[in-house]
């Protein structure tokens, strides 16, 4: 009973076989995947997959990287692409002050308004955030909502905490099976357990053992695995917990 909180199947690495790995996901324990915009393209795609397979839901957002190109047309057909009942929250959305050609005002600016059209529409939001930590509490406060969940969490532990005091939900992913990956792995083991999700991100951050290899949903149970492990509790129980916890999240 697996749910991959954050899968990117519309990506063109799945062009050859997409149809394929999607049909073979059930019989390899998968209950639910989300499938997350990361511009318009993509939230357009997401709500098509979800039309044609039951167990996929989708978000519409755009990511940091895409985000300067964005116009308030855009965010009005965020807000038509949200009425389709199968549409569970805004994302990805966030910071990403990683490269040095970043526009980070642009950034800021329609971060601020997708988590405004989030807390408009009642639906949880997913944050991509990286190494912009800060500035991404300081905005999701300054919109005072907080019904949202930090994807592929990159933070410490300490910052963990500040998440889940805020209420949000925190998201693991095949980086925590890395070895050199002790960050995570601390906030794996300490991360309070009615707050964790656990994702793919596929295409990317494929887990142990087949790192390097394209990702996909079913790999979600290797980052189960670890985080059972870390915690010292069962792989069933760790699986069902996060299940439980996206389908409240998505509200599912």
């Amino acid at each position: 009973m697996l749910f991959d909180s954050h899968a990117h199947l519309d990506d063109e690495k799945f062009d050859i076989d997409r149809e394929t790995v999607i049909e073979s996901l059930k019989c390899e324990g998968l209950s639910y995947v989300v499938n997350i915009g990361a511009d318009m393209e993509s939230s357009r795609k997401s709500v098509e997959l979800a039309k044609k397979y039951d167990f996929i839901y989708a978000a519409v957002g755009v990511h940091p990287h895409e985000a300067a190109q964005m116009t308030d047309a855009d965010l009005e057909e965020l807000e038509e692409l949200s009425k389709y009942d199968k549409v569970v929250a805004i994302g990805e959305i966030g910071l990403d002050y990683h490269y040095d050609d970043t526009d980070e005002e642009a950034q800021k600016l329609w971060f601020k308004k997708q988590l405004e059209l989030s807390k408009k529409l009642n639906l949880p939001f997913i944050v991509h955030d990286r190494d912009a930590h800060a500035d991404t509490l300081e905005i999701i406060k300054e919109v005072g909502y907080y019904n949202g969940v930090m994807h592929c969490f990159s933070g410490s532990a300490e910052m963990a905490r500040q998440v889940t005091d805020l209420g949000m939900y925190v998201s693991l992913a095949g980086t925590v099976t890395f070895k050199n990956a002790p960050k995570a792995q601390a906030v794996a083991s300490s991360v309070p357990l009615d707050k964790l999700l656990i994702e793919t991100d596929c295409p990317y951050l494929t887990p142990e053992p087949f790192r390097g290899k394209r990702n996909n949903p079913a790999n979600v149970k290797y980052t189960a695995m670890k985080i059972s492990e870390l915690r010292g509790m069962s792989y069933e129980e760790l699986t069902k917990i996060t299940l439980e916890n996206a389908k409240k999240f998505y509200n599912i």
